[in-house]
């Protein structure tokens, strides 16, 4: 729904315009005074029809929710046995989850370069960054953009490794007809606040293998196969404590019902800010595919800081990309190894990408950023005609 009127002074917005805003309504609150009332909060038949419906909305044979889209990619290595002395290939853009998931495991995340057309990790550079301590590679689907995994899949097994789906922003997006996260042996998504759809922290692991699943169960809950009594059970291997509760479950239920009109919705989003911004030669939208969901719409900005700053002046608030991995303290290393993302991400962003928007709202972001460029070009050219 639109968010109010406009202000008489002309150019600035009265009300604010989000980056992102999680939305919660009477069904949320009806399933948890549920749980509530039962008096069984923690993980049990409401989680169990929670991954259900989960796995049935996205084709996968099982879905394993946890608490976090990080503890399920960490799960999925030490369901493949990958631990300390072993190597993982990682994007350089990526949240910086799925290379902390790695050290988790005592294993060391091998950072890749991203393709400057889609920001996702540059298939032609993986094979020159594996070793002989490689074990996995995970792709990240940056913003719901589908990485090539065929590709990919080819490189994996022709050295023997695994893939790793980290579809922690792609929830609904598509590729052949299939949904990400679905098209590797385990896939993650993430249930995180700021994702189409939340339950304030989860996560959940895909897959269609039953050996898998069954391993990922254990992981999931102290050893255990299956559900237990916290009493007089059989531990057959070591697991941890990841377990999603009914509470979650039951704002998740009534989330997942919503996924695909809020997938539409930002669908919409994207397509009047590009038709918004189509002339603008400043800044690029990069493209999603027709089968391809966007979790938000991002761009690669000249001038993004002035941009920013004159945005906020509006009331309207976007969001910066994060810092590539190989300029965070605990990843370190020089930049020349990593030209694309260096030279990109200073100009990458996020527009306002929240469903509550409407293309109205769209086009009067695109009016602000439009007028930003306008301005920067007039002063440009009286500069150049101020005599030396």
């Amino acid at each position: 729904m639109a968010m109010g009127p406009t202000s008489a002074r002309a150019g600035v917005t009265q009300r604010e315009i989000p980056f992102w805003n999680p939305e919660f309504g009477e069904q949320e609150q009806g399933l948890v005074r549920e749980v509530l009332a039962s008096g069984y909060l923690n993980e049990g038949e409401v989680t169990a029809q929670f991954e259900a419906e989960l796995a049935r909305t996205l084709g996968a044979r099982y879905a394993i929710a946890v608490t976090s889209g990080t503890a399920a990619l960490f799960m999925a290595m030490v369901a493949f046995e990958i631990g300390s002395g072993d190597e993982v290939i990682v994007p350089d853009v990526t949240f910086i989850a799925t290379a902390n998931a790695v050290c988790m495991t005592g294993a060391k995340p091998v950072l890749v370069d991203v393709d400057p057309t889609t920001l996702n990790i540059d298939i032609d550079l993986i094979e020159s960054a594996i070793t002989p301590r490689t074990k996995a590679i995970i792709p990240v689907h940056i913003s719901g953009r589908a990485v090539d995994l065929d590709a990919i899949q080819l490189i994996a097994d022709r050295h023997g490794l695994v893939v790793i789906e980290d579809a922690a922003q792609a929830l609904l997006s598509r590729h052949g007809g299939r949904c990400l996260g679905t098209l590797s042996p385990v896939g993650v998504v993430s249930f995180s606040p700021n994702k189409t759809m939340t339950t304030g922290q989860g996560g959940a692991l895909l897959t269609d293998d039953d050996v898998i699943h069954r391993r990922l169960r254990e992981l999931k809950d102290q050893g255990r196969p299956e559900r237990g009594t916290a009493s007089a059970d059989i531990h057959p291997s070591v697991g941890f404590n990841f377990k999603f509760t009914n509470l979650q479950a039951a704002v998740g239920l009534a989330q997942l019902a919503r996924l695909p009109e809020r997938v539409d919705a930002i669908r919409q989003l994207y397509q009047a800010y590009r038709e918004g911004l189509a002339d603008v030669q400043e800044i690029r939208l990069l493209d999603f595919k027709r089968e391809e969901a966007p979790q938000w719409v991002d761009a690669i900005a000249q001038q993004r800081e002035a941009l920013f700053a004159y945005l906020a002046e509006q009331r309207v608030h976007g969001r910066r990309f994060w810092y590539p991995l190989h300029t965070q303290p605990a990843y370190r290393q020089p930049d020349a190894a990593f030209p694309n993302s260096t030279r990109l991400i200073p100009q990458a962003l996020w527009l306002p990408s929240a469903f509550s928007l409407t293309p109205e709202d769209a086009h009067e972001v695109c009016g602000h950023i439009r007028a930003f460029y306008r301005n920067h070009r007039n002063e440009r050219a009286t500069a150049s005609e101020r005599p030396l």
